[in-house]
């Protein structure tokens, strides 16, 4: 319990540094390298990402600038952290904005977690691929929700 207010307590601290532009000092440190990169890269920080009530996520920043994409995720616990939650979140920026994962230039996925930043640049097909899944799944279970079966 402590570990998860810790890590909400993190993420609140990163995203007012981000939106107040404050970089912090220059270590090789999760904390420190998540913000001042996304400073460097113009993020917004804790972003709603929505395509319907049955599929949404917040990003923990996000900037497309130069119709690249960049999603940057902090995790501040030790479980080994999964590109998929931000390819997810590439295929709902892409929904809510009306973007076709081809028209963008590039995509950068980055996970910061125990002082190390993985980086991730996912196929435009890959992106396409969830976004078709989200539909599809969503149509499902509007179905569902409307006793249509």
């Amino acid at each position: 319990e402590q570990a998860k207010q810790r890590g909400t307590e993190l993420h609140e601290f990163a995203a007012t540094a981000i939106r107040l532009r404050q970089r912090l000092p220059k270590q090789p440190k999760t904390l420190n390298m998540y913000v001042n990169d996304a400073i460097g890269y113009c993020m917004d920080p804790e972003v709603l990402l929505f395509y319907s009530p049955n599929c949404f996520g917040h990003a923990d920043a996000i900037g497309l600038r130069k119709n690249f994409l960049r999603i940057h995720d902090l995790k501040t616990g030790v479980v080994p952290a999964s590109m998929e939650q931000l390819m997810i979140y590439a295929a709902l920026y892409c929904l809510e904005y009306h973007v076709k994962p081809s028209s963008l230039s590039g995509t950068e996925l980055r996970i910061y977690q125990n002082d190390q930043v993985i980086y991730h640049n996912p196929e435009s097909s890959d992106i396409l691929d969830i976004c078709d899944k989200i539909v599809q799944f969503d149509n499902e279970l509007c179905k569902i929700q409307l006793g249509e079966e």
